[in-house]
């Protein structure tokens, strides 16, 4: 499995996790980006912090991957995920994946990110204009 997991507190670079899962053997990358949108149910987003129980997130995240790589024939796979404070437009994951074509490469990674979602614990606080609230980073 070539698979490339983290899990930082700097900001994350879509070119480079592109580059990774590039290969001459990849006919298809699919690449989810997730942003920090400026409104949740009409109410404006000043700010989300995130935060990770960081070794077992990680270990989740592996697990992912090695299902991915049971389901379909997944060549590379990356999963990036930002901790901290971030703003409106700054990225906290990013979920890359190839594979020889392109339909097993969109669905590894909607898998990958549905599944990241359900099981990896991460948790977000959004701040709004007029209060903040605690919820599963990917509810």
């Amino acid at each position: 499995m070539d698979i490339h997991i983290n899990i930082s507190h700097k900001p994350l670079n879509m070119q480079s996790c592109i580059d990774w899962v590039m290969s001459p053997q990849s006919g298809g990358i699919d690449v989810f980006i997730g942003t920090v949108r400026n409104a949740t149910k009409g109410k404006a987003v000043v700010r989300l912090d995130f935060e990770a129980y960081e070794p077992m997130a990680l270990k989740e995240m592996e697990k992912i991957a090695a299902q991915a790589f049971e389901k379909w024939p997944v060549q590379k796979l990356l999963i990036h995920h930002r901790v901290g404070t971030l703003a409106v437009g700054e990225i906290p994951v990013i979920i890359a994946v190839s594979c020889a074509h392109r339909d097993a490469a969109f669905e590894a990674c909607r898998f990958v990110i549905d599944t990241l979602k359900q099981t990896v614990p991460i948790w977000k606080k959004e701040v709004f204009e007029d209060g903040e609230v605690w919820v599963a980073a990917h509810p």
